[in-house]
């Protein structure tokens, strides 16, 4: 037995998937992945690593899905949960594709502008032949060979508009070009949104038809097209700049997509929510409080914020993460929690699927 799962379990997956959007399912969902089951085949000689661009350009798109593969025969996958995997390149790789120089560090990728220049001259080009694009493109075509609508494989992290001009702008520059040069952000920004679609719509049309659907890093499925959208951005930027500058292009995102969630990045952006909860075409909302935070068990106003905002939630957590927000929010529908644990907890884990009716 390779990957443990079914076309008919795919079935189940879609049609619960589907009514949670559509704020039709009364429990939660419930993804829980345990890791730790012996797999039937060898272990390849690939090593594992986090992320796919760190894979030297030398390992071969099959050896890269091969280890992937090898990967997922080692999990179990319960509930709502799924196989899948995404072809990580760095947060806000679209930047990249652009020009910008990417450079891999320990848990991320930093991309730097090729070389400095005044917001007045940067022009963005598609380049049809740039090297990331094209090795995640390949990658891209090899799952889809590989595992034949199996496994669900997520869209690169494209990065948001304005996330991926500070890399052309990077330190202060760009905040100050929001007072000195608010024209040329617009144009940017506006020409970042159409390059960022022609990205992500040429990249699916590797995946489609052959994907059971449309996932993103955060593996929360989807039959029509979605994506976690965000602006790290706007961290540093007032309410008042955040719905000039951000706010429009992420609207006409949402508007183009299916289904849409937006990665709401620390206490820096909560000013944002309700500007973001406004926005009628975004359907959730995930929460992070960051690095020295409290946990996200300690920010029950911002939940109840979400949900009154009719938002879905998006948590990761553990076994008893989801009984916590029930008694914070009064319910568990609208809520998405994806957990991983050992295989050795696999009879917690069946019972916690029971008492929400999964």
């Amino acid at each position: 037995m390779g990957i443990d799962f079914s076309c008919e379990r795919w079935e189940k997956i879609k049609e619960n998937y589907r009514l949670w959007w559509a704020g039709e399912l009364e429990r939660p969902l419930i993804q829980v992945t345990l890791w730790g089951q012996e797999p039937d085949r060898p272990e390849p000689a690939v090593p594992p690593i986090s992320r796919a661009v760190m894979y030297d350009l030398s390992v071969s798109p099959e050896a890269i899905v091969d280890r992937w593969d090898y990967e997922l025969a080692c999990q179990k996958f319960m509930g709502d949960a799924f196989p899948h995997r995404w072809t990580d390149f760095g947060p806000g790789v679209a930047a990249a594709f652009l020009g910008a120089i990417a450079e891999p560090a320990t848990g991320t990728v930093w991309f730097q502008p090729p070389e400095p220049q005044e917001i007045a001259d940067i022009q963005f080009h598609y380049d049809a032949e740039n090297i990331w694009l094209r090795r995640i493109k390949e990658i891209s075509r090899i799952a889809m060979e590989r595992w034949q609508g199996l496994v669900q494989l997520g869209m690169t992290d494209l990065g948001g508009a304005l996330d991926i001009l500070s890399t052309f702008r990077p330190g202060e520059q760009l905040l100050m070009d929001l007072y000195d040069h608010p024209s040329e952000v617009k144009r940017l920004t506006w020409d970042l949104h159409q390059l960022w679609w022609k990205c992500f719509d040429e990249i699916n049309e590797v995946l489609q038809p052959v994907n059971p659907g449309y996932t993103a890093w955060t593996p929360i499925y989807s039959e029509v097209p979605y994506y976690m959208l965000q602006c790290d951005f706007c961290y540093m930027i007032s309410p008042d700049m955040f719905d000039e500058f951000a706010k429009p292009e992420l609207a006409a995102s949402c508007q183009r997509l299916g289904n849409s969630f937006y990665h709401l990045d620390g206490p820096g952006e909560l000013p944002h929510l309700d500007s973001l909860l406004s926005i009628e075409a975004l359907k959730g909302v995930q929460w992070v409080p960051g690095s020295g935070q409290p946990e996200i068990t300690e920010w029950p106003e911002v939940y109840r914020r979400i949900r009154k905002g009719g938002k879905l939630i998006q948590l990761w957590g553990g076994l008893d993460t989801l009984d916590t927000f029930v008694d914070l929010l009064g319910s568990a529908k609208g809520i998405i929690i994806i957990i991983g644990a050992p295989i050795s907890q696999k009879e917690e884990v069946k019972a916690l699927l029971r008492k929400y009716g999964v």
